[in-house]
């Protein structure tokens, strides 16, 4: 598992995400508003809409407030003001970080976010600059303890599953983009329990910070999801636990 991976764990398991629901909410909605309206209401029909959709649910927003996202995308209101950005850039240490952005004005967001990386030590790149380094895939976590392996296994390569390893005290499932929805129905029909699930941008390669290092970066990167704009960050440090536990706490 990537140390951005384990960093987002571990603020999990400490309620950081709980203590935002609000303004993780509006983020979730701004970005099932988008996908709805251009790609259509069906979420069947539109893989887009299919994956903003599993991960407000996998963040337990409401059905009402999923429901009320996909109306407002499909009628073309909320969601015309919309733009979809990507910003790339290093941060402390030499780690690659990608910003993907939903925003309604394009001027303030790039004067912010330009902003948290001269702050925190890091600095904005030009498009191209770290995303060859990603790739799209969907990564479900699954705590080992109580699983059977076998029919883990069969379960997540019959659905289509690229990869399956354990990592400490779980397994990560991974598959391509296209996969992805397919997989998570899979598994929640076999009642095997997601730790976590969802698309996302995985490094091809790592950078391992020192702890110094470690700390600006994180600083960055809760500054970075902090703001309204920002939908999703992603980065290729790879630090261990027990620093992303000290530096978190």
């Amino acid at each position: 598992m990537s140390g951005h991976s384990k960093w987002a764990t571990i603020k999990r398991k400490k309620g950081a995400a709980d203590a935002k629901r609000g303004q993780l909410f509006s983020k979730l909605s701004r970005a099932i508003i988008v996908a709805a309206k251009e790609g259509g209401p069906d979420p069947d029909a539109n893989a887009a809409l299919a994956a903003a959709v599993q991960k407000a649910r996998d963040n337990s927003m409401p059905k009402d407030n999923i429901e009320r996202a996909i109306s407002r995308g499909a009628g073309g209101s909320d969601g015309e003001a919309y733009e979809a950005i990507t910003y790339e850039g290093y941060g402390p240490g030499g780690v690659a970080i990608l910003c993907m952005i939903l925003t309604d004005n394009r001027n303030r967001t790039a004067a912010d976010v330009r902003h948290i990386f001269t702050k925190h030590g890091g600095s904005l790149g030009t498009p191209g600059t770290v995303a060859w380094q990603f790739d799209r895939k969907g990564v479900i976590l699954i705590d080992a303890d109580g699983v059977d392996e076998d029919a883990l296994m069969e379960v997540a390569l019959e659905a289509g599953a690229e990869d399956i390893a354990l990592d400490g005290t779980q397994w990560q499932v991974t598959t391509e983009a296209g996969a992805y929805t397919s997989v998570v129905a899979a598994l929640d029909e076999a009642e095997i329990a997601r730790a976590s699930s969802e698309l996302t941008m995985v490094p091809q390669n790592t950078v391992a910070p020192d702890e110094g290092e470690a700390r600006r970066l994180l600083r960055l990167m809760d500054a970075l999801e902090d703001n309204d704009d920002v939908q999703d960050v992603y980065a290729n440090f790879d630090i261990s636990e027990d620093v992303l536990e000290a530096v978190a706490g």
